[in-house]
């Protein structure tokens, strides 16, 4: 029996075995509801049941204000599962009420039915081999996916992953690039991967992939030049399993269609740089922040644990990608490297997808432009949540304010209302004084001295201390005025032409003779 059915059958079983004379607790034992939805049902009349029956349930009322958002995706996307359409939420709004799972999912059941949203069929939720638990730190696994995503301009773009999950937390590490995987940019990855994880597991488990392996002649593996020199600096012992036997690595596997369905599906393609930063705080949220379905544990927490037992990462081998890697610029023109902040030249950030080149030198940060222009050198700061400044990064915003107060002196008449509305000003918007002086110097612009005058009268009599009003009044004064003038040219051109030259008329006579000829 589904649930609309049977809480209709409820509701009548309750007023029946009322007009049996059971109270609320009896009828609560008898049918296993709780007293208050019994007292619920005897309250409401059967209309108003029926009513309420077919209107469904109400939204939630902690997400109903994102059911445009959600809405829009679904019917850009209608394939988005309720387990990505929540973790968009939480890429998207930072305020986001913490919610169940579940009701996240019945938010989307109930969009999914009010605005007939279908899921295509064919869509099955992700699902993770259950095998015996393995020891802490004893292996890893390793695979790679690809993928199409599209720009907002509508442009297919391949995309190449590179996976690794240790095989007893499941705790995951995926690093995207625009080109197939070599050798070089795998030995990358794994750094990449050792340095996320803390550490490197005893054994790492791979697919036959040209990318390691040369020839597998029997068991005694020929591995590719790059591959094999890594291996050897490497405390792990690599594994290969056997030709299309995939179960073997059933958990990377798994992970590499977790990749594609919950995180790249739906998501536009701006570039590289992007996507590698958005799939770290995926990571962190969900692909190892969300309990796994199979293990019923948060891969993060079980991380905390499995990294004690990983051997220490070794030097990382040098490679020309490796040197540099890219880090996202902040508003306040600092880099977060380490747990630290790192100052950049004030004007390096230049929008939300500025980023920088950062290496760490002989106990030096140096932070290049992506042309590999040198920007700073500080010294490595080995503390948490420090700011390492250079003085030569600060701004001198009283230097700033003099040169722009200069300018406005300059555009205001030489009357005692200029420098008592500057004052009036500074002392109304102490924190804005800097803006307002901005938008004076660019709404004043090309206004004569005498509309100015007139605004500054009338900004001082009406206590409108903002540069942008003050700005419409003397556009209006000045509007006001070159109309008087248009007007009174025209008036003084009207009096001094004569009647008939201002009419332009010419007056046509007729022939005296064709009046004789009509008589």
């Amino acid at each position: 029996m589904d649930t609309p059915k049977k809480k209709i059958y409820m509701w009548y079983k309750v007023k029946e075995l009322k007009q049996n004379g059971l109270n609320k607790s009896q009828i609560s034992r008898e049918l296993g509801l709780s007293r208050k939805t019994v007292r619920k049902y005897l309250i409401i009349n059967e209309d108003a049941f029926h009513k309420q029956i077919e209107q469904g349930r109400n939204l939630p009322i902690k997400l109903g204000y994102y059911l445009s958002y959600v809405r829009k995706e679904l019917q850009a996307h209608p394939y988005l599962s309720a387990a990505q359409v929540e973790d968009r939420l939480k890429e998207h709004y930072l305020d986001l009420p913490e919610v169940h799972s579940k009701t996240v999912y019945n938010f989307v059941q109930m969009i999914r039915h009010r605005y007939d949203i279908k899921k295509p069929k064919g869509e099955s939720s992700r699902q993770y081999e259950q095998l015996p638990p393995l020891p802490y730190g004893l292996q890893s696994q390793v695979d790679f996916g690809e993928s199409y995503l599209q720009t907002k301009e509508g442009h297919r773009v391949k995309i190449y992953f590179f996976v690794m999950v240790l095989s007893r937390s499941r705790y995951k590490f995926v690093c995207f690039q625009q080109t197939p995987f070599t050798s070089e940019t795998a030995v990358y990855a794994h750094g990449l991967a050792f340095e996320y994880f803390e550490g490197i597991p005893k054994e790492i488990l791979y697919d036959q992939d040209s990318v390691f392996l040369r020839e597998e002649n029997l068991g005694d593996y020929v591995l590719t030049h790059n591959f094999q020199a890594f291996s050897r600096q490497q405390p792990f012992k690599v594994v290969f399993c056997r030709k299309a036997d995939p179960e073997s690595k059933g958990k990377v596997e798994n992970v590499v269609g977790y990749v594609k369905k919950n995180f790249l599906r739906g998501r536009s393609f701006i570039n590289i740089e992007s996507l590698n930063i958005s799939v770290l705080s995926w990571l962190e949220r969900t692909g190892n922040g969300k309990r796994h379905s199979a293990t019923q544990l948060i891969p993060t927490l079980e991380w905390g644990t499995e990294k004690q037992y990983l051997l220490p990462y070794r030097t990382k081998v040098t490679t020309a990608q490796s040197q540099h890697t890219i880090y996202n610029v902040r508003k306040d023109n600092t880099v977060n490297y380490k747990s630290n902040f790192y100052t950049l030249p004030m004007g390096t950030y230049t929008g939300r997808k500025t980023t920088v080149l950062l290496e760490e030198k002989q106990g030096t940060v140096r932070i290049y432009q992506t042309n590999k222009t040198l920007l700073a050198i500080h010294d490595l700061c080995h503390g948490k949540g420090e700011l390492v400044r250079n003085t030569d990064h600060v701004r001198d915003k009283t230097k700033s304010n003099h040169v722009l107060l200069e300018v406005v002196i300059s555009l205001l008449p030489k009357h005692p209302a200029s420098q008592l509305y500057l004052e009036k000003l500074k002392q109304d918007k102490t924190r804005y004084f800097n803006d307002n002086l901005r938008a004076i110097i660019k709404g004043l612009s090309g206004i004569d001295q005498e509309s100015i005058g007139q605004s500054l009268d009338f900004c001082l009599e009406n206590k409108l201390y903002n540069g942008y009003r003050l700005s419409e009044a003397a556009n209006g004064f000045y509007q006001r005025k070159q109309k008087q003038s248009s007007l009174k040219t025209i008036a003084i051109s009207a009096i001094e032409q004569p009647v008939g030259a201002s009419l332009n008329m010419e007056v046509k006579t007729s022939d005296i003779n064709t009046y004789g000829k009509i008589f």
